[in-house]
């Protein structure tokens, strides 16, 4: 086992940046923004490059939905739950507790598969 970072970065395929950034900025209360500066638009999720972290790129989104990119909600679990289903999002399962909070599986407007992570106290 080592003690180097596991993750880089991830990037999550949508198919329309604006309506997806939309989506993300509501269920996860980000401020993201469309950065046009590189080779392809991205928007950095939370807006911050200072740490590993992952951003929305135009792609296309795995059939059945690839991996599960878990992201932090900033208060309850229920809370991101009403936000996702009401941002257009779908919720597929119940909450699943874990040492280290609860989450629950869902799928972003393009099909992503997508975990919504409440921490523990």
């Amino acid at each position: 086992m080592s003690d180097r970072t596991i993750m880089a970065w991830g990037e999550i395929p949508v198919t329309d940046m604006d309506r997806s950034v939309a989506f993300y900025n509501t269920v996860f209360g980000y401020d993201m923004k469309i950065d046009n500066s590189g080779p392809n638009p991205m928007a950095v999720l939370g807006g911050s490059e200072n740490s590993a972290g992952a951003h929305l790129y135009p792609g296309k989104p795995a059939a059945d939905g690839g991996n599960t990119i878990h992201l932090a909600i900033e208060d309850t679990l229920e809370a991101g739950i009403d936000r996702c289903w009401k941002a257009g999002g779908q919720v597929i399962s119940p909450a699943i507790a874990i040492p280290a909070g609860r989450f629950a599986y869902a799928k972003d407007l393009d099909g992503n598969s997508i975990g919504l992570f409440e921490a523990a106290a």
